[in-house]
């Protein structure tokens, strides 16, 4: 028996939309002050609710998705997420469901560009090259300019503003214009918007970017781009002394897949080795790491992690046909959980403790625009509109367009759907991430727990009244204990069944870093085998419709797992994955409806998923 969700048309817009002058905007500060009176009353569930948002989402106001034909400005981004009607290419869009939480990641590197690019009478306005940027209708003209103002400057020795940079207010100008879109949406209780910009480093081609999110309205007056901070230590430098002003802040890095191994690199960006201060500073400010976004899902790769059966999961590796990138184990996320764990033993200091996110990355101000068959132009404008595109072109200096993906999901655990709860449940690290889908995930650990929970509120309960979540770390061992851990998911409402649960756990042993992963949760009555190992379920999509099976699979998941092999004077960290049963991708859907052939070896399903953030034992030594 099989079953579609039903989903909607999202479609992205070629349709300028001008604003005025930043002097006719009210200010910023009154619409979150009201809010924060209202926030005060929001009901609480000291449970905690699972919300899910966007933490990295592009408009009209970064370069590069303008040159693309992205024309929807951060208002127009809050009210998508809410649920509300946009307009994009002529059509009329809304989100399949909507968002709890979203943050506006415009770069800050073009803040005052686009500022200039996208107001009347600005200076700059009617500069040449932003006439020409304006003008751009075809791809090839498209291209072009990404190339030239975008590609071949940020990846370049030297970055710098472009030509038609008119200077710091109108940088501050652009910067106010989305302070007012995020305060005017903010609805405490509802709907959270999140301050947010991306900062945007690529050093010789290599993806270290930050996203900055903010805990309130009190931000900085300047979001300062890579061509001020060129490199990530400066940028945490500047985060402290943010904090410093009462502007609480943090940062999250994301495509360590192609960071060139620089994003979990044995040396600083001088080429010294990392030491306790840089791991410190760099824990304190960077809480998460994006584990999954349109240009690729960064936990592992099959070339790497031969043995990890669910490691082929829209792994992007055409990314390396671009930029002089090439794959290598350290590019990846569990990698560097692994090697934190390394430097624990060797610094004293884990610097990659990082907790789960996930996001899209779409240039096309259109936020979570994740359901694969709701793919039908793309994430970068231009570069991948139409079906035809995407079977035959490249996302331009990132990856061919059939290996990128509808992007991921943030959930939080938070106790009310504010600012606050919402960025401190990320600062804590009681996060997970999704493939996009809306599956719930949690996990708590701890010693003396008990064998099984009958309900998830009872070990919710037991959660929190006698151990740590998900993002914490538990307590060091008594002699002969080992730790024990509540395991819950559930499925997306609108989604197949689920398939498992695992934990994957790392360590280091003699410095050797080691890692094994757990079957502790199936679906369907399967059993786990003695060799850790459960049978498969056959459950294929619908080969002519596209359809999953909605026979098999569980809508719930719970379970009580200690480590076998726990060794109380070792490091390790553990986290959940669950995993459900397979739908169709989106090059399905393109197939059917479009006729487009793609290659041979394009997957037409996946195998969609959730991954909790880690827990962490560290070892007295």
């Amino acid at each position: 028996m099989y079953q579609t969700r039903s989903k909607i048309a999202i479609v992205f817009v070629f349709l300028v939309t001008l604003i005025g002058c930043t002097e006719n905007k009210s200010d910023s500060n009154e619409g979150t002050a009201a809010g924060e009176i209202v926030a005060d009353s929001v009901e609480r569930n000291p449970m905690k609710n699972a919300y899910f948002g966007e933490t990295h989402v592009h408009t009209a106001y970064s370069l590069d998705a303008y040159i693309g034909g992205a024309r929807l400005r951060p208002e127009d981004a809050y009210r998508f997420a809410m649920g509300e009607e946009v307009i994009s290419h002529d059509i009329k869009m809304r989100i399949n469901a909507p968002l709890d939480f979203c943050a506006v990641t415009d770069h800050a590197e073009y803040l005052g560009e686009m500022y200039s690019m996208m107001t009347p009478g600005a200076p700059g306005n009617d500069h040449e090259a932003t006439t020409a940027i304006r003008n751009a209708k075809t791809y090839e003209e498209a291209m072009e300019l990404f190339i030239k103002y975008v590609a071949g400057n940020n990846r370049g020795a030297n970055p710098t503003h472009p030509e038609f940079y008119q200077g710091e207010g109108t940088t501050k100008s652009g910067w106010q214009e989305i302070q007012a879109a995020t305060e005017k949406y903010y609805k405490p209780g509802k709907f959270t918007t999140l301050h947010a910009f991306e900062w945007s480093s690529a050093p010789g081609g290599a993806n270290l970017h930050r996203n900055i999110i903010f805990r309130t309205n009190q931000v900085t007056d300047l979001p300062m781009s890579s061509y001020e901070i060129p490199r990530e230590e400066a940028l945490w430098e500047w985060l402290k002394k943010e904090n410093q002003a009462g502007h609480t802040v943090l940062a999250i890095p994301h495509n360590s897949n192609a960071s060139k191994g620089k994003m979990f690199d044995e040396n600083d960006s001088e080429g010294n080795p990392i030491t306790a201060a840089y791991a410190s500073t760099r824990q304190e400010f960077e809480p998460l790491i994006e584990m999954m976004q349109i240009k690729g899902n960064s936990e592992v790769v099959p070339r790497f992690w031969a043995e990890d059966e669910f490691a082929n999961f829209e792994n992007a590796t055409t990314l390396e046909k671009y930029s002089g990138r090439t794959y290598m184990e350290k590019n990846f996320v569990r990698y560097g959980l692994k090697k934190g764990l390394d430097y624990q033993d060797k610094l004293g200091v884990n610097p990659y403790k990082y907790g789960f996110v996930g996001g899209t990355d779409n240039h096309n101000g259109l936020p979570s625009n994740t359901a694969e068959d709701n793919y039908m132009v793309g994430s970068h404008g231009l570069a991948d509109l139409t079906a035809e595109s995407r079977a035959t072109k490249a996302v331009d200096g990132w990856a061919e367009a059939y290996d990128i993906n509808p992007g991921a999901l943030t959930g939080v655990w938070a106790p009310a759907n504010t600012r606050e709860d919402i960025w401190d449940a990320m600062k804590a690290k009681e996060t997970f991430a999704t493939s996009g889908v809306r599956i719930k995930c949690r996990m708590f650990g701890g010693f003396d727990l008990a064998a099984s929970y009958d309900s998830y509120a009872e070990m919710v309960k037991a959660g929190q009244a006698s151990a740590i979540p998900m993002g914490g770390d538990l307590p060091t061992a008594e002699a002969g204990k080992s730790p024990s851990f509540l395991l819950w998911a559930s499925k997306d409402p609108n989604g197949p069944g689920l398939d498992r649960i695992q934990i994957i756990k790392g360590w280091v042993e003699n410095g050797v870093m080691k890692e094994k992963i757990y079957n502790v949760a199936a679906s369907d009555g399967r059993t786990i085998g003695k060799d850790g190992k459960v049978a498969n379920l056959d459950a294929p999509i619908d080969p002519q419709t596209g359809a999953f099976n909605s026979s098999k699979g569980s809508s719930e998941l719970i379970a009580v797992w200690s480590d076998p092999d726990f060794d109380s004077s070792e490091h390790a960290f553990y986290y959940m994955r669950v995993l459900q049963l397979p739908t169709a991708r989106w090059t399905f859907f393109d197939a059917m409806r479009e006729g487009v052939k793609f290659p041979k070896e394009v997957p037409t399903s996946i195998i969609e998923r959730a991954w909790g953030s880690p827990i962490w034992y560290t070892a007295k030594k």
